[in-house]
């Protein structure tokens, strides 16, 4: 009998990151209990598409589920979201009540989509956001029927809704209160470009613009949004696409360090507010703010798909480890990617663009639609961006994973990783 088979570990977050952790825990050999928990009714699905393929497609809207691994054995508990964590008992209470104990735990609540500030009046009907799968059905539904769309954010996210509104026909105005759309992930010389792909699509793109507020008629419906340069954009859907914020509010009295996401060292391992480290706790994905070696050991979070699965497989590893010599954790250093795709344009990047104090531009042609950018911090490659050129990324992708290497190697010369570690099964 294996020594794990009493054990029962638990994953709070039916999300790609939880998912793909449940996935590797079996993969790597638990055979014990294993629950996985979601505050949304439906079983995990793929995030990106909601902002593209879900809006555009003809017909029906796409499958977006993802497959479940043969042999995953797992207990659903869906539509049922974590309100509390107790470490000193280990366990989590749902909102119907239940009290669920673990052995060991991975948070993987992912973000929630950032709301119009309490502060200021409340949007009429007709102002969305989108971060769900039901939010993308109501945001489809609304592209068919509306005429005026207003994008509030021009983010990836914005970016991409943006897109696909134009695709769909609708008259798309694009509010964004930085010079340049995406600005502050990818720097001015980017954002120039892709501001330029919106005004070639037909986007009525706004830069250095906010909201002031919105419009409604007797019905109570949006009519349109009133901008701080002056003007009112007449819209019969508006999006709110403001970022994200980490799940964690369920965390509020856990002792656990959890501001702007889960605190986590290099190991995915949680940690309290004093910085210890919280027994047979891990993290994976957007909700888990780590060490980054691009970024000097600032702990970030990434709300990247790549990153919820290699985030989700390492956050498995390390629960793990302790079974035998051969399966020690380390630590994660794996290149942060994202992708985008806006009026035809790929967009590609490995790195971490948004901590660069110095851009290079490798080649920049519009009408050809290339781009290639490095990004340096102290004069060291931190990430590199191709629009049209995606095959170059190999090189700089593998010249960062040295660097991030090294980089742990050095801050952790002289230091022995942790004997016991925050998980161990047998």
């Amino acid at each position: 009998m294996r020594a794990d088979e009493h054990r029962h570990l638990l994953v709070v977050g039916a999300s790609l990151a939880g998912l793909r952790a449940a996935r590797s825990l079996r993969e790597q050999g638990f055979t014990g209990a294993l629950t996985i928990v979601g505050d949304e009714p439906h079983p995990p699905y793929d995030r990106p598409p909601l902002s593209k393929r879900v809006l555009t497609a003809p017909g029906h809207p796409p499958d977006v589920e993802l497959p479940l691994p043969h042999g995953l054995e797992a207990h659903w508990r869906l539509g049922q979201a974590a309100v509390r964590l107790d470490p000193a008992t280990r366990t989590v209470t749902l909102a119907d009540g239940t009290r669920l104990p673990y052995d060991g735990l991975v948070i993987a609540t992912g973000s929630a989509a950032r709301r119009w500030p309490a502060t200021k009046p409340s949007p009429p009907a007709g102002v969305l956001t989108l971060r769900s799968r039901d939010d993308a059905l109501t945001l489809r539904a609304a592209l068919a029927a509306g005429r005026r769309l207003v994008v509030v954010g021009a983010g990836f996210l914005g970016g991409e809704i943006a897109a696909a509104a134009r695709e769909r026909g609708l008259d798309t105005t694009l509010v964004e209160a930085a010079a340049q759309p995406l600005q502050g992930a990818v720097g001015t010389t980017a954002g120039a470009y892709i501001a330029a792909l919106h005004r070639a699509a037909g986007i009525d793109l706004r830069t250095g613009t906010t909201v002031e507020g919105f419009l409604d008629g007797a019905d109570g419906r949006l009519t349109g949004v009133h901008l701080s340069d002056g003007t009112t954009v007449r819209a019969d859907t508006a999006v709110l696409a403001l970022g994200g914020t980490p799940s964690t509010s369920w965390l509020a009295g856990s002792g656990l360090a959890h501001d702007g996401g889960v605190h986590c060292d290099p190991y995915l391992r949680v940690l309290r507010t004093d910085g210890s480290v919280v027994p047979e706790v891990v993290a994976a994905g957007d909700v888990a703010r780590a060490p980054q070696p691009l970024a000097d050991g600032e702990r970030l979070t990434l709300g990247h798909w790549t990153n919820a699965v290699e985030q989700g497989a390492a956050a498995a590893a390390t629960l793990l480890a302790g079974r035998h010599p051969a399966q020690a954790p380390t630590p994660f250093t794996t290149v942060p990617s994202f992708w985008s795709d806006l009026h035809g344009a790929r967009i590609r990047s490995v790195g971490l663009p948004a901590v660069a104090d110095e851009t290079r531009v490798v080649e920049h042609d519009l009408p050809g639609r290339r781009l290639e950018i490095t990004y340096h911090r102290a004069g060291r490659l931190v990430a590199a961006l191709t629009i049209g050129r995606t095959k170059r990324l190999a090189s700089y992708r593998s010249a960062l994973r040295m660097r991030a290497a090294s980089k742990v190697v050095s801050d952790n010369r002289g230091v022995d990783a942790p004997e016991r570690l925050s998980c161990r099964v047998g």
